[in-house]
C-alpha cells in the first residue's frame, strides 16, 4: 500500500458497531480509512494513541446551525465535542426558500423559536440565496470544521408559498399544497436529507405568534409526504406536544405510510405527565413492528434553562431594583450588586409580573448551582431550597451569592423536562429503547439560556463512566449510539463506523480524563452578540475526512468539512 497520510498508533479501537474495543493501529489515505491492524506502514503524520480511545466522529442529528453556517467556518460548540457531521433545519425553521420581503419574518421566527438575537442575524446572514437549492449552493461554496447536512424547513416553505396567510396559519389551498410538495421535491433533489416541521405550542416567533406550521392540516402534510415518496430519500422530522397523543401518533403513522420514509419525533418526559412517554414509546414500537419506521429523538440529560446575570434570564429579572440596572454592562451591574444597600433592597423585593413567570424562575426546589464540573443529575439536597434550609437563609440570599461567584458569572441550573422524579432513570429507559436516537443537542440555538450541544460528550462521561445515581451503559454501546446508529438513520452509509473504505471521521479520546467544562459566555457572534459555549477536556484529536481539525481542543486551521448532499432516487 502507498504511504498513509496519517496513522493512529496503539489506540483502543471502539469501532461504532457496539462490539468491545481492541488495540490496533489505524491508517488513513485520501480522506478514508485505508487499514486497521498491526504493523501498518509509517504515515506521513502519526498520532500515538496509547491508552486512548479511537472512535468514529459523532453524528449530531438535531442542530440549529442554519444561521451560523452562513457566517462561520466553525460549528462550535458541537465540533469542540467530537461532532464531525451536523444536521440542521430541524423543527421546521430555517432561511430557505425565502422571498426578499420575507426575510424579517423568518428572522423573527428564528429569534423566537431558537433564541438567536435578531441583531446577530440581521448583520450575519448574507442572504445570497432565494430558493432552497440556492441555499445549498451558498453552503457548498464554504468550508467547515465538520460536514453539514440540511432539511427542508416547513415554516420557511409555508411562508414562501402562502405569504402572510401561511404565517397566520390559515389552511393551505389545494394549489398551496401542490406548490409546497413541488418545492419539497426540489429541495430533496438538490440534496436535503429530509423535511422538518413543528406542531408545538412552545415554538413562537419573537412577536408572540405561533409557528406557522402549528396546526398544518393533514392534507398539507400528506401532499409533502407524497413528494418525499417520489424523492425516495430522507426522513420527516417532527416535534409535537402530543396533547392528543393518539391523534398525533395516528397522523404520523399515516405520513409514514404515504411517504414510505422514516419519521423521527422529539420525545421528552414532562412534569405534567411523567409516564406519558412510555405510552408513546409503546406506540412507536408497535408501528415499527408493523413495518413502519418511526424513531424517538431523546436528549441524554434534562432539557434545562441556565440562569445567570450575563444570560437571558435570572431569578431577579422581575424585581424592580434589578430592572433599573438590567441594561448596564455586566461589569457595572456586578459593581452595583456588590453594594450592601442595593443587595438588601433587591432581596426585600418580590417578582413583579405574571405568576407563571415567577414560578418559572423561582423554582427553588428544582434549581441548583450548576457547579464546575457541571452536575446535570443533582440530588435534591443540592437544590437552592435545600441549601437555604440548611443554612437558615432565604433562597433568594443563596441565589444572590451563587450568581455573584466568579465576578458575576455564576450559573444556576433549572431542569425543565426529563427530570420529573429528580433523577435520570426515565432518560436511561429512553436511551435503552430500541427505536430511540440520541439527539436534541440543539447546537447553534438557545444561545442565551442553554448549551446542550455537549450532550454527545455527556453520553460518554455520565452514562458510561461517572453516573452514581443509577446504572451505567457499556462504553462501546454509548459510542455506537452517537455514531453508527445516527448515521444509519440519516442514510449516511459512508461514516459512523471505523472500517476500511469508509470516510475518516475520527475522534481520539483520553477517556479517563474526559470532563465537561463549565459553560461560559463569549461575544463572538456578528454584531458582538453573545452565546453560551461549553468545551470538554479529553478530545486529543478530531479528524474530518482524514484531516485533523482539532488537537487537544484547539483548531489546527484545517477546514475539510463540506456540504453533504443526500442522493435521491431521482438523482441516482
Amino acid at each position: 500500500m502507498s504511504q498513509p497520510s496519517l496513522v493512529i498508533r496503539n489506540g483502543t479501537i471502539i469501532d461504532g458497531s457496539g462490539r468491545d474495543g481492541y488495540e490496533a493501529d489505524l491508517a488513513i489515505a485520501d480522506g478514508r480509512i485505508s487499514a486497521i491492524g498491526q504493523n501498518l506502514p509509517k504515515g506521513a503524520e502519526e498520532i500515538d494513541a496509547s491508552g486512548k480511545l479511537v472512535t468514529p466522529g459523532f453524528v449530531d442529528v438535531h442542530t440549529h446551525y442554519d444561521a451560523q453556517v452562513t457566517w462561520s467556518e466553525r460549528l462550535s460548540p458541537s465540533t469542540w465535542n467530537g461532532v464531525t457531521t451536523v444536521l440542521l433545519g430541524n423543527c421546521g425553521v430555517g432561511f430557505a426558500p425565502c422571498h426578499a420581503d420575507q426575510r424579517d419574518l423568518l428572522v423573527n421566527l428564528m429569534e423566537g423559536v431558537e433564541d438567536i438575537p435578531e441583531v446577530v442575524m440581521r448583520e450575519g446572514l448574507p442572504w445570497n440565496w432565494h430558493s432552497f437549492p440556492d441555499f445549498l449552493e451558498a453552503l457548498a461554496a464554504r468550508s467547515y470544521d465538520a460536514d453539514v447536512a440540511t432539511q427542508v424547513p416547513h415554516a420557511a416553505l409555508r411562508v414562501y408559498v402562502m405569504g402572510e396567510r401561511g404565517a397566520n396559519r390559515e389552511p393551505a389551498t389545494e394549489r398551496d399544497r401542490a406548490r409546497m410538495a413541488e418545492l419539497t421535491l426540489e429541495g430533496m433533489k438538490a440534496g436535503a436529507f429530509g423535511f422538518a416541521t413543528s406542531r408545538t405550542l412552545n415554538h413562537r416567533a419573537a412577536d408572540g405568534r405561533h409557528i406557522p406550521t402549528l396546526r398544518a392540516e393533514e392534507a398539507e402534510l400528506t401532499a409533502i409526504a407524497r413528494a418525499m415518496r417520489i424523492a425516495g430519500a430522507g426522513w420527516l422530522q417532527i416535534v409535537s406536544d402530543f396533547q392528543d397523543q393518539q391523534g398525533e401518533i395516528g397522523l404520523f403513522r399515516r405520513l409514514a405510510k404515504e411517504s414510505g420514509r422514516p419519521i423521527t419525533i422529539t420525545m421528552i418526559q414532562s412534569d405534567a405527565l411523567p409516564d406519558g412517554w412510555r405510552e408513546l414509546m409503546q406506540q412507536i414500537d408497535e408501528a415499527n413492528g408493523e413495518g413502519l419506521r418511526i424513531t424517538a429523538q431523546i436528549r441524554s440529560r434534562p432539557t434545562s434553562v441556565l440562569l445567570g446575570l450575563e444570560l437571558t434570564q435570572n431569578p431577579f429579572m422581575g424585581r424592580p431594583s434589578y430592572r433599573t440596572i438590567a441594561h448596564l454592562p455586566i461589569a457595572e451591574r456586578v459593581e452595583i450588586l456588590r453594594q450592601p444597600e442595593f443587595r438588601a433592597r433587591l432581596l426585600a423585593e418580590a417578582y413583579e409580573g405574571s405568576r407563571r413567570g415567577a414560578e418559572r424562575i423561582e423554582r427553588w426546589d428544582r434549581m441548583f448551582p450548576l457547579g464546575d464540573p457541571p452536575d446535570y443529575e443533582p440530588a435534591a439536597n443540592r437544590s437552592i431550597a435545600a441549601i437555604a434550609a440548611r443554612q437558615g437563609r432565604t433562597p433568594s440570599e443563596v441565589v444572590y451569592d451563587v450568581l455573584m461567584e466568579n465576578d458575576g458569572k455564576g450559573i444556576l441550573y433549572l431542569p425543565v423536562t426529563n427530570f420529573a422524579s429528580g433523577n435520570l432513570d426515565a432518560v436511561a429507559e429512553m436511551m435503552a429503547a430500541p427505536n430511540s436516537l440520541i439527539g436534541l443537542g440543539d447546537g447553534g440555538a438557545h444561545v442565551g439560556i442553554m448549551c446542550d450541544a455537549t450532550s454527545t460528550s455527556y453520553t460518554l462521561t455520565h452514562w458510561t463512566r461517572d453516573r452514581r445515581r443509577g446504572s451505567l451503559f457499556p462504553l462501546a454501546w454509548g459510542v455506537k449510539r452517537l455514531t453508527a446508529d445516527n448515521a444509519i438513520e440519516m442514510g449516511l452509509s459512508d461514516r459512523g463506523l471505523l472500517k476500511p473504505g469508509l470516510k475518516a471521521d475520527i475522534n481520539v479520546i483520553d477517556y479517563d480524563n474526559m470532563r465537561l467544562r463549565r459553560p461560559e459566555v463569549v461575544y463572538d457572534l456578528p454584531a458582538g452578540g453573545k452565546r453560551l459555549v461549553q468545551r470538554t477536556d479529553g478530545f486529543d484529536a478530531t479528524i474530518v475526512s482524514g484531516s485533523i481539525v482539532y488537537r487537544d481542543g484547539e483548531p489546527t486551521g484545517a477546514l475539510p468539512g463540506r456540504l453533504d448532499r443526500k442522493s435521491t432516487r431521482l438523482n441516482s
